[in-house]
Parts: structure tokens; C-alpha cells; sequence
């Protein structure tokens, strides 16, 4: 670990989102963490002026994979970067085929949360992503990843199947209860991708803990999401491209592309509809896909463009997000994962584009 110079930082040191919570006037970084005294002795410090929030979270990406599978180091080095510099610090990766145990010992580098490989239904799934398997194998693979993983297990929860030409369910509900209480058993929590309708009722029933994407919510169940306490990460700067991707596989699958253009449509109604009904919403890009990495802003952006309120927006990627995912915030001793901004970002989530500072451990992004 390198050593980091001492910083003192003033203006509004955000303890949490709401704008009329308490606040700080300055925070000072002694041996990169965080304190709300100056240090002991007398030590020369850097001084920097704004808005202080914790480093953000991108609750849903995938650093070391792109369109085609895992990519090499250098490849995924780019990626961690691009999420350090648009501030976001902490990051689940939901689902790589690459080993990544090498960025924990990079202190330039997010912290990285994951949650294994995917485990998809054989050919129900994008090539080179994940394990592809049958119901039969689904307790052990579940068990397997669970233990390469930090605390998360990743699903497919559905796919389009081709015989339907449309989204169906990947798994048996017996087989889902099964592994989601194998993945507890194993100290894990479980996500799943989801688009559509029909797989999330057992899904929730069987326990899960987070649905990934949820663009298949509806009147029925939102009530039961909200119920179970299950989060959605919507990752609406991904579900942003379903349109394209329906023109693309319309003359194969048309029912399947109606089917994307009507859960594309309803997707800011689906995100307030299941906020307004108290079910935890997360900021997450599904970045290093399709999609590049360093939209958190963006995805924060959506989330208030659906009709979520700019600091609970802000939240979602922030002090509840880290929270959530067992990680410290803006507190004394914390790492100083740290962002800066020249504005409230409770007030305008626009100025999370442009941070003018990134601190991660201590120091100083340049």
C-alpha cells in the first residue's frame, strides 16, 4: 500500500440523502481513511472544497467480460478504470466468466463485489457467459459458485426458449427453491436476471433475494416483491436498447420482439410503480456487456426520470447502496472511498457526471 497525504476536505460532508439530514463542514483523510478530526500531529495537508458523498455503487456490472466472454486483464483494467473515474467505487459484478481475484490487490483500482459465473439452462443464454446446465445440476453449480463468489449467487432466471419464440422461464420452481436455499445455506445471497413475467413469482416464493433488470413487474407482483423485502437493481440504461435488439431478432423470434418493445415501453411506470410500493431499488448499469462502463450517473439519471425522487435516486447508489451490500459508507474510520462534486447532488444528480474529485483509498484520482 502506498502512503497518502493527509486531506482535508470542506463545504458539505453529506452524511446521508436526505437534504435536510445532518451535514458536516469539512471531513479530513489520515492514512487513507476517513475522520471527522484533524490529525494529532502536525502534518501538512491537501486541501480540497465541495459536495462529499461515499464512492458510488454499480450494483450491476460485469468487469473482466464483454459481448463475446471473458476478456484479458488489459481489457478488464480499462473497465475497472472507466468505473473508478465515473466514481463508482464499489461494484457488484454480477456475473463473469473471467477470474478477477487479481484487482484485490490493486489499491487504484473499485472494490469488487461478485457473484461467480452465470448459471443459465443449457442454450438459454448468451454464449461464453455462463455455466449451461439442466435443473438436475442446478444445486451443485449453485453450491460451487457460492463459494468462488463474495456473498452472491447470479441466475438466469429466463430467456427467450425457441420453441415458444418468446421469454419463458429457464428453471423448475422445485429446482429454484432448492438452490436459492442451498445458496443460504452457503452464506450467499441470490440474484437473478429477469425480463419478463412469468418466472418471478417462484423465484420470490422460493426466497431470492434480488431480481435483476424486473422489466416483468406487474399489479400482481409488485405487492409480493414489496412483501419479501426483495430489492430490483433495473438497470433502465440497459433496458434502453431493448428496441434495437427487437428490430434485430424480429423476422426470427416476433413474438419474442413485441414481447421486449411492450416491457420497454412500460419500464419508467414499472420502476416508479414497484418504488412507490417500498420495494429497495439499486443503481445498476449491466455494464461490460453491451454496454460500457462508467454510466452510474446515467443510471441514476433514469432513475429520476421515472419519477423517483433525486436524493432517493441518489441513494440508490450511495449510502443505501453500500448499506446493502454490506460495505461502509461516509463514517469515521471508513475507507475514504470518496466523491466530490461542485453541486448538492441531492438536488441535481447531473452534477455525478462530472465529480470534480475521486478519491479512492486516501488518494486522489488523477
Amino acid at each position: 500500500m502506498r502512503s497518502t497525504p493527509v486531506l482535508h476536505i470542506t463545504g458539505r460532508v453529506l452524511l446521508g440523502a436526505d437534504p435536510q439530514a445532518e451535514a458536516r463542514d469539512e471531513v479530513w483523510v489520515i492514512d487513507g481513511r476517513i475522520s471527522f478530526s484533524p490529525p494529532r500531529a502536525d502534518r501538512s495537508a491537501v486541501t480540497l472544497s465541495g459536495w462529499v458523498l461515499p464512492g458510488l455503487v454499480d450494483a450491476h456490472c460485469h468487469v473482466g467480460l464483454d459481448a463475446h466472454g471473458a476478456v484479458d486483464r488489459a481489457t478488464t483494467e480499462k473497465q475497472a478504470l472507466a468505473e473508478r473515474d465515473a466514481g463508482a467505487l464499489l461494484l457488484r459484478d454480477a456475473g463473469s466468466p473471467a477470474d478477477t481475484r487479481w484487482i484485490d490487490h490493486r489499491d487504484d483500482l473499485p472494490r469488487l463485489i461478485r457473484a461467480g459465473r452465470h448459471i443459465a439452462r443449457t442454450r438459454r443464454y448468451i454464449r461464453n457467459y455462463g455455466h449451461e446446465i439442466e435443473p438436475d445440476q442446478l444445486v451443485a453449480y449453485v453450491r460451487q459458485e457460492a463459494r468462488r463468489g463474495d456473498g452472491w449467487v447470479k441466475l438466469v432466471g429466463d430467456w427467450i426458449e425457441r420453441q415458444a419464440g418468446d421469454l419463458a422461464p429457464c428453471w423448475p420452481r422445485e429446482a429454484v427453491a432448492a438452490a436459492i436455499d442451498a445458496a443460504h445455506q452457503e452464506g450467499a445471497r441470490v440474484t437473478a436476471h429477469c425480463f419478463a413475467e412469468d418466472s418471478l413469482r417462484d423465484l420470490v416464493e422460493s426466497g431470492i433475494d434480488c431480481v435483476e433488470h424486473a422489466t416483468g413487474l406487474t399489479e400482481e407482483t409488485i405487492p409480493l416483491f414489496a412483501e419479501r423485502g426483495v430489492a430490483i437493481v433495473p438497470t433502465l440504461v440497459n433496458i434502453a436498447t431493448f428496441p434495437r435488439l427487437a428490430d434485430q431478432g424480429e423476422a426470427r423470434f416476433p413474438r419474442w420482439a413485441d414481447h421486449m418493445r411492450r416491457l420497454h415501453a412500460r419500464r419508467y411506470d414499472t420502476v416508479r410503480a414497484a418504488w412507490d410500493a417500498g420495494i429497495p431499488v439499486y443503481v445498476g448499469t449491466d455494464a461490460g456487456g453491451a454496454l460500457p462502463h462508467g454510466l452510474v450517473a446515467d443510471e441514476v439519471a433514469e432513475l429520476v426520470k421515472a419519477g423517483i425522487p433525486a436524493p432517493d435516486a441518489l441513494d440508490a447508489a450511495a449510502w443505501r447502496a453500500r448499506a446493502w451490500l454490506g460495505r461502509p459508507g461516509l463514517e469515521e474510520g471508513a475507507p475514504a472511498d470518496l466523491v466530490v462534486c461542485a453541486e448538492d447532488p441531492r438536488r441535481e444528480v447531473r452534477t455525478l457526471a462530472h465529480p470534480s474529485r475521486v478519491i479512492l483509498g486516501g488518494r486522489i484520482v488523477e
